[in-house]
């Protein structure tokens, strides 16, 4: 492998550790896991450490460490880290707390993290305020405690921010090979992804698992994705921290639709990295795809001798991009022959007991399930307790789906539906075969979601980079509506005529030059709806004079706009900016519906055609703008464009842009465009 600069650190052939008991654990591990390499305690006062002449400070060191684990207070760590920073040591662990997750208990948290990055220079730390790192592969540790990990030649690296997580994580008896674990902490200096980047070089790793608190460099993060796709390593997240929406005032219907989690979820999504929603689901789907790698679709096959098992596995897939895709005629006749007359063929499969034990039968079986071209195919399997039951037949079954799948070359997994019933023993020999031990159906089922999502997109062409425009200084001011619709109009977009007046007489004058019928709307009102500050289908010049008096009190101004004929359809599109992921924009039914129905798609800038395209076909409001059960329709095309239009005022005004909020944009019948009826921008100065 080409040296790297995290190499000496998470790779080490030299470590030091600088503390008491902490330090004399990371020594013990060191040794439980066999770690070949040189490891030198440096203590103020004592000679030995668990059997290793102690040094009493970094300067008396015999050469720089690779490693070191600093395991004192906050304090002394700011030093130690400073000096080994000088000697040239490869990096470090800082262990301690009180730096900027204790900034609301400690005055000085924020500076003493800042003080610690800066004394580190260009060496790489981890940290503060974590346990640090476990390789697997070579036993080497930086860890303080115990944990749940055995050596292994090859594996799937997790990193998380929390310790405690990781060392949950290293406790699993699932069967799977974890060739690093990693944990950030504060991420004062070195982050997730930055730590994901390094594992992903190392050949003995297969996919990448992310536990996210919160997003640090989201720009390392596109890095980490672009790089996973070229060595085609498939990489995971479970992102915690759900919100409703972004940490501010939700003053448009785009910022309460665009909450911080589903602007989070579009990222990971344009990214390839697979989503997950617990810890059972990353165990599952990392298992997964360290066995088959990513899916090449998500048609999937089931076989059980239970049809209540079948059934549970068919329910599983509602709600799922799963395909339970039916079989196909060329499969039938093996099935049939090896299964009898008695047996429903069908996907998911209840093969009943007819061939239970039966080495030569249950092959043919599967043999012949595996042969339909399913990207995974799943024998459930629930194995009995060792301690009462023989499991003679069972050890039969797997025999059976290890000999279909060298046959077949298909991917195959035996899933057992509670997970305390695939031991940990059979998992590892299922592994080894390449069989896929999955435990639990749901956890199983969005495995299988989730790697086949990677798996399109990695078919699908590399996505454009993220949007990467700093945000200007300046107070943020909204626009007036006259205001907003006029940079909608220069960017492309259709607006109603209009025009503004100051006072209810100036109002009737430009409705009866503009033409009736009218709209009226007051200006300087963010929900204009709600408060009565808008007016539809004036039909003279009365009319439209009387709603202008009753507004008077509310309104800075007025907008008198020609109506828009009837729509087929109402969407919203608009973008808010997310404090940590930045510029996203958000498509959806609008109108009174945008909150009613809940149909909206988020997407990462900058879109495409294509992005437009595939993100309006996933809405339900499609339905009337192609026409819904004989009704008009319009041009789908013209919508596309209208979007995109959108998208790219936003990227053009990146750096000023706090909010856009066109709601409704409204589709009209036939060819004859889409109109922005309502506009809000929120700009910095």
């Amino acid at each position: 492998m080409t040296q790297r600069p995290l190499d000496r650190l998470i790779r080490p052939q030299t470590i030091a550790v600088f503390g008491g008991r902490e330090a004399r654990r990371v020594i013990e591990q060191c040794d439980l896991m066999g770690f070949a390499g040189d490891i030198w305690p440096v203590h103020p006062t004592m000679d030995t450490v668990s059997g290793r002449h102690c040094y009493r400070s970094v300067q008396e060191l015999p050469a720089p460490p690779d490693a070191a684990f600093v395991g004192v207070n906050r304090m002394l760590t700011v030093d130690i880290v400073r000096a080994l920073s000088a000697k040239g040591a490869g990096g470090a662990v800082c262990y301690a707390s009180g730096f900027s997750e204790a900034a609301g208990e400690l005055a000085d948290g924020i500076a003493l993290q800042a003080a610690l990055v800066d004394a580190a220079g260009d060496m790489p730390i981890i940290g503060p305020n974590c346990y640090g790192v476990i390789n697997g592969l070579d036993g080497a540790l930086l860890w303080p405690d115990q944990h749940g990990m055995v050596r292994v030649e090859r594996g799937v690296a997790i990193l998380t921010q929390s310790s405690n997580i990781a060392i949950n994580l290293s406790m699993q008896k699932r069967g799977l090979p974890i060739s690093y674990l990693m944990t950030a902490g504060n991420q004062a200096q070195i982050g997730l992804s930055d730590l994901a980047l390094a594992v992903l070089e190392d050949p003995r790793v297969t996919a990448i698992g992310l536990h996210i608190e919160g997003f640090g460099n989201v720009q390392t993060l596109q890095k980490l994705a672009m790089r996973a796709r070229e060595l085609r390593k498939p990489v995971v997240a479970l992102k915690v921290g759900k919100s409703d929406q972004a940490q501010r005032a939700a003053v448009s219907h785009t910022a309460s639709l665009a909450g911080s989690d589903a602007v989070a979820d579009a990222v990971l999504a344009r990214l390839g990295i697979g989503r997950v929603a617990t810890l059972p689901e990353l165990v599952e789907t990392l298992k997964l795809l360290h066995v088959t790698g990513p899916l090449t679709s998500n048609a999937i096959s089931s076989m059980s001798c239970s049809g209540g098992e079948a059934s549970l596995m068919a329910d599983a897939a509602i709600g799922r991009a799963v395909d339970f895709r039916a079989l196909k005629p060329e499969q039938l006749p093996a099935l049939r022959r090896s299964l009898g007359e008695m047996v429903t063929l069908s996907n998911p499969l209840d093969y009943h007991t007819f061939v239970w034990g039966d080495l030569s039968r249950q092959s043919e079986a599967f043999t012949a399930m595996f042969e339909g071209d399913y990207a995974l195919n799943l024998i459930v399997l629930d194995f009995p307790r060792d301690d009462r039951c023989d499991a003679a037949d069972w050890m039969t079954t797997i025999a059976a789906v290890v000999r279909s799948a060298k046959l077949t070359g298909a991917h195959a997994g035996i899933l057992a539906t509670l997970p305390e019933n695939m031991p940990e023993a059979i998992a590892v020999e299922l592994m080894q075969n390449g069989i896929v031990p999955l435990c639990g159906i749901s956890d199983a089922i969005a495995a299988a979601e989730v790697a086949s999502r990677i798996g399109f997109s990695w078919h699908a062409r590399a996505p454009l980079p993220l949007l990467d425009i700093p945000l200007a200084a300046g107070e943020i001011e909204t626009l007036s509506e006259a205001a907003a619709k006029a940079e909608l109009s220069a960017a492309g977009l259709i607006v109603p005529l209009g025009e503004t007046a100051s006072s209810p007489d100036g109002a009737a004058d430009q409705a009866r030059r503009i033409g009736f019928p009218v709209a009226l709307k007051a200006l300087g009102v963010a929900h204009k709806s709600e408060v009565g500050a808008v007016a539809l289908n004036l039909r003279d010049v009365e009319a439209v004079r009387s709603a202008a008096q009753r507004m008077a009190p509310i309104a800075s101004g007025y907008l008198v706009e020609r109506m828009v004929e009837r729509p087929v359809a109402e969407l919203i599109v608009g973008a808010v900016r997310d404090p940590v992921l930045g510029l996203a924009l958000t498509i959806g039914a609008g109108g009174i519906l945008v909150e009613l129905l809940e149909d909206s798609v988020i997407l990462t800038l900058p879109v495409t055609k294509a992005d437009a395209l595939e993100a309006i076909s996933r809405l339900k409001v499609r339905k009337l703008i192609e026409g819904y059960r004989g009704g008009a329709r319009s041009n789908l095309d013209t919508v596309v464009d209208a979007v995109v239009s959108a998208a790219e005022y936003v990227v053009m005004n990146a750096a000023q842009l706090e909010e856009l909020d066109i709601n409704p944009l409204m589709v009209l019948p036939d060819n004859r465009g889409v109109v922005a009826a309502d506009a809000l921008i929120r700009k910095r100065r």
